[in-house]
């Protein structure tokens, strides 16, 4: 695993470069295409308006022999200069013509601006932003086109003609809006990728970290039952000492130890099968009305040996109008239970541990305090995550699998209930436990 999460996480890095690498080709290919797509359309469309106005207009030159009699014998004759676009149409009827041809070739969302100007290039006919767009060539497209019939045969005898300017503001800016839902689309594909590439090395590092804490966890385990086992196998072989069978006394002694170390055991596995009932959610509730200063009490008596050992004392303000609660017996007795035993673990010589209650109109609320070596702010980001366990500096130091605090937070979150910690290293640990006077 070592090996092969750097290797797995280098390869998938370079395949997204690579990717990226792609893309951003294609999209530079694509907007270059859609350019010259718009341009050849946008001359598209403009030919055909000017073709249609060149044959609305009758652009070419008319010739009627008068009337008079005799003038055609002379040989005169009379030319009539036809009109002008801006003779026969309107800006407005322009401007729907250019609208029409635009939506015709697909392009609907396009903006322009147009003129139409004389042989001379003066302007005859504008729209109203043609001269402001038309000044800025740099960030918009032009295009002229003459005025012309639609075949090169109908151009003889013709003279100069007229022109018609088309501007597409923002030219570049319009090709990107025309290519937005491919380019949104491409982007989110993007990010589903990236997303599933984080997702992806988040796993395989939290599966890194889980197996690095189980293994941490096995050793613990293996350390846990290693010690019980080997005192009861020394004080089974003391046991069939001839000397220790004669004398009663010591009989007893051997005999108490093989108990208290079977015991120890007994607690080791419940407590690892009550982390298995909480993974699996499988924690059955056996509600029943208590009251909590009862079974604080009943525990702290428990806890009074190695309360002594450690020269500690205990606190009590059981301050609480109302400690009669619905919960499990088994399991909050256990809750409390942890509490206290972490306290003990996590301390020097004269330990002070301060248990108080309160209620409020939904909660009845416990706090345990106690005046340990507390727990950095990693540890207490983590505190009730499964196997994991405060650094002492010593492995072995504290005992324990790590269990603990995540079977408290179970056993609460099927109360219904919450629980705080706020510590600092040096100066201790305090526990906040609410618990709801009805579960919802």
């Amino acid at each position: 695993m070592k090996k092969t999460l750097p290797a797995i996480v280098i390869l998938i890095s370079l395949s997204l470069l690579g990717l990226l690498a792609l893309q951003f080709s294609w999209v530079k290919n694509l907007t270059t295409l859609r350019q010259e797509q718009l341009s050849q359309k946008v001359n598209e469309a403009g030919y055909s308006v000017a073709v249609e106005l060149f044959n609305g207009a009758a652009n070419k030159p008319v010739f009627k022999m008068p009337k008079r009699l005799g003038l055609s014998r002379l040989g005169v004759i009379s030319l009539i200069k036809p009109p002008t676009i801006d003779e026969k149409f309107t800006v407005e009827e322009v401007n729907e013509k250019l609208k029409n041809a635009f939506t015709k070739s697909g392009l609907h969302f396009l903006k322009f601006e147009f003129a139409i100007t004389n042989s001379n290039g003066d302007i005859e006919m504008q729209s109203p932003n043609f001269i402001a767009q038309y000044a800025d060539s740099v960030n918009n497209k032009q295009k002229w086109i003459a005025i012309a019939p639609e075949t090169a045969t109908d151009l003889e005898g013709i003279g100069p003609f007229e022109n018609l300017a088309i501007v597409v503001p923002d030219f570049n800016k319009q090709v990107w809006r025309s290519l937005q839902w491919m380019l949104v689309g491409a982007l989110v594909f993007s990010i589903i990728i990236f997303t599933a590439f984080y997702v992806t090395l988040r796993t395989l590092f939290n599966q890194k970290k889980l197996s690095e804490i189980k293994s941490d966890f096995i050793n613990n385990m293996t350390h846990e039952f290693k010690t019980p086992l080997a005192t009861i196998s020394l004080a089974v072989d003391a046991l069939r000492n001839e000397k220790v069978q004669n004398d009663k006394e010591k009989m007893t002694y051997f005999a108490g130890i093989i108990k208290e170390e079977n015991k120890r055991m007994n607690k080791h596995v419940e407590t690892i099968l009550q982390a298995a009932l909480s993974e699996k959610q499988e924690l059955q509730l056996n509600l029943q009305p208590l009251h909590m200063h009862e079974i604080i009490h009943n525990v702290m008596d428990n806890y009074a040996l190695q309360l002594n050992d450690k020269n500690g004392e205990v606190h009590f303000q059981l301050n609480a109008k109302t400690d009669l609660m619905s919960v499990d017996e088994v399991h909050f007795t256990n809750l409390f239970s942890n509490l206290i035993d972490n306290a003990i673990k996590y301390s020097d010589t004269k330990l002070q541990i301060t248990v108080t209650t309160h209620s409020t109109n939904k909660y009845f609320v416990l706090s345990v305090s106690d005046t340990g070596i507390g727990m950095s702010k990693e540890s207490v980001k983590r505190i009730f995550e499964k196997f994991y366990r405060a650094h002492t500096g010593n492995v072995h130091n504290v005992k324990g699998f790590g269990l603990g605090m995540s079977y408290v937070k179970t056993v609460i979150d099927a109360h219904k209930g919450k629980i705080k910690v706020d510590s600092a290293l040096g100066k201790g640990t305090t526990f906040v436990v609410e618990i709801p006077f009805k579960m919802a």
